[in-house]
């Protein structure tokens, strides 16, 4: 299935970050990571942008934002958000010109391009299009993801045993909880995929942090109640290298040096 129709056939794009407790912990924590980095009324490039939910908040923090997506439904809806313009394109083959950016967002491609030459291709693209001294925040979906779910919820049954064994082992996500084939990775790898880009001073932060799960299983009715001790937790060990896998997304920041 490729990426459009993946995304017509499925739960609607704009509320994946709202729909579960564990999808808000998401939004919450990339929120706070990027406006701990971001430079004021920055210029925004958000690849993979999808429907805007993060362009919208960070248009209305003053970032001029522009928003790259391969669905065109994704375009069309982000189009419409006040401050911000949208196209369509790919994170491969970028049609903004040289040094154009404060910041490149690259929060969902590199787990859509299972191929290693195609996830260089997408950073040696961000790095072209990113003024010197820019920032990068990109995105990877942890191996340890679906593990932590099914274990959690108690969905971890003998037939997931090889299918969660080979994610951990390879990062090859073959679809066994839902989604579409994607590369998953661990927090060195993600890091050395930044630095060989030209990013050399790359950090690597856990987003959700190891509370996710129990989010989940308590529920949306009872999130509130829950979040301000998960983003604590988050905090603690966002870089702590036992810990930060145990968040279902990582984040890598860094800046471009010439």
């Amino acid at each position: 299935m490729d990426l459009d129709t993946h995304y017509r056939a499925g739960p609607a794009e704009h509320t994946r970050l709202s729909r579960t407790p564990h999808g808000r912990l998401e939004y919450l924590r990339t929120r706070e990571l990027l406006r701990r980095f971001l430079p004021a009324h920055a210029r925004v490039l958000d690849v993979g942008g999808g429907t805007g939910v993060h362009a919208e908040w960070l248009a209305a923090d003053g970032h001029a934002v522009h928003l790259v997506d391969i669905v065109a439904d994704h375009v069309a809806h982000a189009g419409t958000l006040p401050g911000v313009t949208a196209e369509a394109g790919d994170a491969r083959s970028l049609t903004a010109p040289d040094a154009a950016f404060d910041v490149v967002l690259l929060l969902g491609p590199l787990y859509h391009l299972v191929g290693p030459a195609d996830r260089a291709q997408a950073l040696a693209e961000a790095h072209r299009v990113l003024r010197p001294g820019g920032l990068l925040a990109a995105a990877g979906i942890s191996r340890y993801l679906s593990l932590l779910e099914t274990g959690a919820a108690g969905t971890l049954t003998a037939e997931l045993t090889d299918p969660i064994r080979a994610v951990i082992e390879t990062g090859a996500y073959d679809g066994h909880v839902g989604f579409v084939p994607t590369h998953w990775h661990t927090a060195t790898e993600l890091r050395e995929e930044v630095v060989a880009a030209g990013f050399p001073e790359a950090g690597v932060y856990g987003i959700e942090g190891p509370a996710w799960p129990a989010l989940d299983a308590a529920g949306l009715d009872r999130f509130d109640s829950l979040v301000e001790a998960a983003l604590r937790a988050a905090r603690i060990g966002e870089q702590d290298p036992r810990i930060l896998e145990t968040s279902a997304h990582l984040l890598a920041v860094a800046q471009r040096v010439g």
